[in-house]
């Protein structure tokens, strides 16, 4: 029994490894698409979504029968629990980053608005979080895990002040609503991915040291010995 629970473990870690893969190139596409205005692209991203959500529904029906078949403890359990909420974490981030495809689409139809060095840095951020994140699950780096949510900071900071640049914009200029509307969406989707990165980050941290950290910034930034 305990050799067949630590082959399905593997498994399970191969299968949440190649899913994390393939969200991150949906999300490293969808910023592309965004900063080169190319359909085509953001397209790619919109077409990959579907098999991204089967992935997870594998993924869950994977975890729940390990959990009837095993019925795991200690540190099998928070093996299996943290692949589940990171699984969810996976399918949401995918979903905005198609999200943010969809947004780099609607930019090619309407009047030219320039991406912002903010949304150039701000993007540039999340994916470093989103690769960071999957890094310190595959390796239970905690400190990695604990860098990416002290960058989650600097993300909503960028957030605010891409904001009010695109709000201060549109009312300057009325005839880039539509553009900068969109641009508004992908930042706002942006910084959820962001989220996301440190849900995961913050599963890692569960799943090395046992202690539940979310909502609790202080346990986050504090390192175990």
């Amino acid at each position: 029994m305990v050799k067949h629970l630590e082959r399905d473990l593997d498994r399970l870690q191969h299968d949440i490894v190649e899913l994390s893969r393939a969200v991150e190139q949906a999300i490293l596409k969808a910023v592309q698409a965004l900063r080169s205005r190319d359909a085509i692209l953001a397209q790619e991203v919109i077409d990959g979504d579907t098999g991204i959500d089967q992935g997870e529904n594998l993924l869950e029906e994977e975890c729940l029968k390990m959990l009837a078949v095993h019925q795991p403890v200690a540190t099998d359990l928070r093996r299996i629990a943290a692949a589940m909420m990171i699984n969810v974490d996976l399918e949401r981030m995918a979903d905005l980053a198609e999200d943010v495809a969809e947004r780099a689409i609607a930019l090619t139809k309407v009047e030219a608005l320039p991406v912002s060095d903010r949304l150039e840095r701000m993007a540039d951020l999340t994916t470093v979080m989103v690769r960071q994140s999957l890094d310190s699950f595959v390796n239970l780096d905690t400190r990695l895990a604990r860098s990416v949510c002290r960058l989650d900071d600097e993300v909503d900071r960028y957030n605010r002040e891409i904001i009010e640049e695109l709000v201060a914009g549109m009312r300057q200029r009325p005839d880039l609503v539509e553009a900068g509307v969109s641009l508004f969406s992908a930042t706002r989707h942006l910084e959820n991915i962001a989220d996301h990165a440190t849900n995961i980050a913050e599963d890692v941290i569960y799943l090395v040291e046992g202690e539940i950290v979310r909502h609790n910034p202080e346990a986050v930034l504090k390192e175990k010995c």
